[in-house]
């Protein structure tokens, strides 16, 4: 059984160690560079898989998503794995793309997941402001409202209406409307709205294989400590996809400001 309560608190507590608070939305990507001795690989993984976690016996942990998935989903995806990597006893987890499906554990990070990235105080002050401005009118927050909600916390649609669901019991969205919402494509409307759609696009293809934290850092630490040569360097560069620092690939110059 899920104790909800329980990975309620786990969020609080990894966010307030990771230096935030229990109320804002948190740039996950930057908190990730913060932890020891992690890797982030970026893969496509296809359309089963969001992603996993490895947990090496030296204390060296790797996180790989899915990169064929929306930046929404992706946040989603590694906020739990956060879950795997601090509470999982488990030294791997391989975990599913659909929200809410496979084992406990995979249930509990993905209720995990959405407690870290929509702080339950939060969320509820959040919808309830959104309902209020409806003077009454309406008594169920609209798709408008949801598009907001996702775009301020950024998570995807889905993950933003399952905890909405949840956590409002009926009260933020109708359940016989549950599925249509989940199933409404958002991006246009959020578009028309004059949101930023990158929450909802998957990177660009030849952008979807990349690999940065603590392996390129120990790669670059090995041949200034002249361990491994500038040939090997680059290798294991180029094993990471980060042709970018072989050959210097970039898009535009660096602009200081």
């Amino acid at each position: 059984m899920i104790d909800y309560a329980d990975l309620m608190t786990k969020a609080e507590r990894l966010r307030k160690r990771l230096g935030e608070d229990n109320n804002s939305p948190v740039d996950i990507f930057s908190l990730a560079q913060e932890i020891e001795k992690l890797t982030i690989v970026y893969y496509p993984m296809g359309n089963k898989l969001s992603g996993m976690c490895i947990k090496g016996s030296d204390e060296r942990y790797t996180i790989a998503l899915n990169s064929s998935m929306t930046l929404g989903r992706r946040r989603f995806s590694l906020a739990h794995e956060f879950y795997h990597l601090f509470y999982d006893d488990n030294m791997r987890a391989i975990c599913a793309k659909q929200i809410g499906s496979g084992s406990e554990i995979e249930k509990n990070a993905d209720a995990f997941a959405a407690y870290f990235l929509m702080p339950r105080a939060a969320l509820v002050d959040k919808a309830d402001s959104l309902l209020e401005k409806h003077a009454d009118k309406i008594d169920k927050l609209t798709i408008q409202d949801i598009i907001r909600i996702e775009q301020y916390f950024g998570v995807s649609h889905q993950a933003a209406v399952y905890q909405l669901n949840h956590c409002g019991h009926g009260r933020y969205i109708n359940k016989n409307e549950l599925d249509a919402i989940l199933n409404t494509g958002v991006r246009r409307k959020a578009e028309e709205m004059g949101f930023y759609s990158a929450l909802y696009r998957p990177l660009p293809e030849k952008k979807q294989y990349y690999t940065y934290g603590h392996y390129i850092d120990q790669a670059e630490q090995l041949l200034n400590k002249e361990i491994i040569s500038n040939g090997k360097y680059e290798e294991l560069l180029l094993d990471a996809f980060r042709d970018d620092l072989v050959y210097g690939i970039e898009e535009g110059g660096e602009v200081i400001d």
